[in-house]
C-alpha cells in the first residue's frame, strides 16, 4: 500500500506535501522595540526637566512628572505587546529591563539629590533591583525566576510613589506620599528576599539534576564499557 488514493493514481496526480512554513524573522523595528527606545530616550528628557530652574520649580517638576509617566506607561505596554504578537527579540529581552531600571534609578538619584527623598531610600530600591537583576543571570542556566504578584505590585507602588514625590506636593498629598513610599520600600524589601529564596531553590534543583544527569551518564559509558568488554571475552 502507497498510500496515494487510487482515483489519484489513476489521474496521474499526486497530492504534493505542504512546505514547511517559514521561520519568521521578527523585526527590530517593531513596535514593542521602538516603545523601548523611546523609553530609553526619555532618560536624558526626564533628568534635564527635573534639574531645571534649580529642580524645584513646580512647572517643570510637572513636565519631568509627565515625562516620568509616559515611561512607565510604555513598560506596561512595549512587553505585552512584543508576547502577543511574537515580536520578542534579543534586543527587547536585554534593553527592556535596561530601560526600566534607567528610569526608575535616575528619578530617585534625582529626588535625593535635590533632598527630597532620603539616601538611604534610594539606596535599597536601586541596591534590591541591582541585585535581583543579578541573580536573574546567576541562576539564568538553571531556569527562570517568573514574575510574582508581589513583584509586580512593588513596581506600581514604585512607580505611584515616585511619580507623587515627582510632583511639587504640599499639604496632605505631601503627607500621602510618604506613605505610599512607605509600603513601596516594604514591598521591595519583601519580595527582594522572596526573589532570593526563589533563585536558592532553583540553583539547587538545577544543581541536583546537572548531578543526576551526570551520574546516569557515567553509570551508561561505565555500562558500555562492561558490554564491550564481554564481548572481546567471548569472541
Amino acid at each position: 500500500m502507497t498510500g496515494i488514493p487510487a482515483s489519484a493514481a489513476r489521474r496521474g496526480t499526486v497530492p504534493k506535501p505542504k512546505a514547511a512554513s517559514a521561520v519568521r524573522t521578527v523585526s527590530l523595528w517593531n513596535i514593542a522595540n521602538l516603545l523601548t527606545m523611546a523609553r530609553l530616550l526619555l532618560v536624558p528628557a526626564f533628568v534635564l526637566l527635573m534639574v531645571a530652574a534649580g529642580g524645584h520649580d513646580p512647572a517643570w517638576r510637572s513636565f519631568a512628572w509627565a515625562a516620568f509617566t509616559i515611561a512607565m506607561i510604555t513598560d506596561l505596554f512595549d512587553g505585552e505587546l512584543a508576547r502577543r504578537h511574537n515580536l520578542v527579540t534579543d534586543f527587547g529581552k536585554i534593553a527592556d529591563p535596561i530601560a526600566d531600571k534607567a528610569i526608575m534609578g535616575a528619578a530617585l538619584i534625582c529626588l535625593s539629590a535635590l533632598a527630597d527623598l532620603p539616601w538611604w531610600v534610594t539606596g535599597v530600591i536601586l541596591f534590591r533591583e541591582l541585585g535581583i537583576t543579578l541573580m536573574r543571570f546567576w541562576v539564568i542556566k538553571h531556569g527562570v525566576i517568573p514574575a510574582s504578584r508581589g513583584g509586580k505590585m512593588k513596581t506600581l507602588a514604585q512607580g505611584v510613589a515616585v511619580g507623587m514625590y515627582v510632583l511639587a506636593l504640599t499639604g496632605p498629598l505631601a503627607t500621602a506620599r510618604w506613605w505610599v513610599m512607605a509600603v513601596a520600600v516594604v514591598l521591595t524589601v519583601v519580595t527582594g528576599l522572596d526573589y532570593v529564596r526563589q533563585a536558592v531553590v532553583l540553583r539547587r534543583a538545577g544543581l541536583a539534576a546537572s548531578a543526576e544527569a551526570a551520574a546516569a551518564d557515567r553509570a551508561a559509558v561505565a555500562e558500555g564499557a562492561a558490554s564491550g568488554q564481554e564481548g572481546e571475552e567471548r569472541s
